[in-house]
């Protein structure tokens, strides 16, 4: 296995979206434009934290051709892209009125198979580069198939890559079945998809136990205004987060995985990883930019952030 202290994190993204987000300054409108989505989102703030990232993702169409430079110019970034015959996926929002309002939005077309294939071997070879590897999702499950997750983690587990999955659904239950080192999910997600009846803290505990027993390591829970839960080499715990006031909810699952990533491209153990991917989504909901932070404020916060055990998993 590759030494995995250099610093370097593989992305999986494979529909980026353009997002166009119209703000207020003062009194004249300001338009944001920005590539977008949830493997863009890690990447930005996996690279805050120190991390460089090598972004695996396709685009293409007349939306694309808006959305590749934009990729090209993100900072501390490989860029390793696929470039799509059809459409990539875009939103626009409004801000203005100081809560975010969706004016149309679209997810992007399916990978056609050619595009799949080379946009899997292009993955494939990256993950097993860098060590270490994030599974991001795409906008709608529609995109791309569950299949192609599970063959992706079990291919790069196999061949000595950790893997670090952010998805729900089929595609949570895809690579499960291959086997993960790392799972962060929201209690929204478990709810939503029948794993925990409730957002209890013994529900959650139950669903904890059942992911780690079905194919992932180590298990982090978000939940939302609450303490995270994490499963940890077979210990369950309670994550006390900072209280800070936000700004914009969205995005602090996001960064709590990249804050996690960071760390284990270092080299460092999964407790500090875990304290320091809550700080990261703590930080990140002060902020209006999805996935931003400053490493500075993440440091100090992860040294907020207390781990207190709670039970053995059985």
């Amino acid at each position: 296995m590759r030494d995995m202290s250099d610093g370097r994190v593989m992305v999986f993204a494979p529909a980026p979206q353009l997002t166009v987000t119209i703000e207020q300054h003062h009194d004249e409108p300001e338009l944001h434009v920005h590539p977008g989505g949830q493997g863009i989102w890690q990447t930005r703030m996996i690279t805050s934290l120190g991390a460089h990232v090598t972004l695996c993702a396709a685009a293409g169409g007349e939306v694309g051709r808006v959305l590749s430079p934009l990729l090209a110019e993100l900072p501390g970034v490989t860029l390793r892209l696929v470039m799509r015959e059809h459409g990539s996926g875009w939103y626009v929002h409004d801000r203005r009125g100081g809560t975010r309002q969706e004016i149309a939005e679209r997810p992007g077309t399916p990978l056609s198979r050619h595009e799949l294939d080379e946009l899997y071997n292009l993955t494939l070879a990256e993950g097993l580069r860098a060590g270490l590897a994030i599974l991001s999702g795409p906008a709608h499950p529609s995109v791309i198939k569950p299949e192609v997750y599970r063959r992706l983690a079990a291919d790069l587990r196999s061949n000595g890559c950790q893997v670090i999955a952010d998805l729900c659904s089929k595609h949570l239950a895809a690579v499960l079945e291959a086997g993960i080192s790392v799972l962060k999910i929201s209690h929204e997600e478990l709810i939503a998809d029948g794993t925990a009846p409730d957002g209890s803290t013994p529900s959650l505990i139950k669903a904890l136990q059942h992911l780690h027993d079905h194919g992932a390591e180590t298990v982090l829970v978000s939940r939302a205004d609450e303490g995270a839960l994490a499963l940890i080499d077979g210990e369950i715990f309670s994550v006390a987060l900072p209280r800070l006031t936000p700004a914009e909810h969205r995005g602090a699952g996001d960064s709590m995985t990249a804050g996690v990533a960071a760390v284990l491209a270092h080299g460092g153990p999964m407790e500090e990883a875990v304290r320091t991917g809550a700080a990261a989504g703590a930080l990140n909901v002060t902020r209006h930019g999805l996935g931003t932070g400053h490493v500075d404020a993440v440091r100090v916060l992860t040294e907020r952030v207390v781990l207190t055990p709670m039970k053995k998993a059985s």
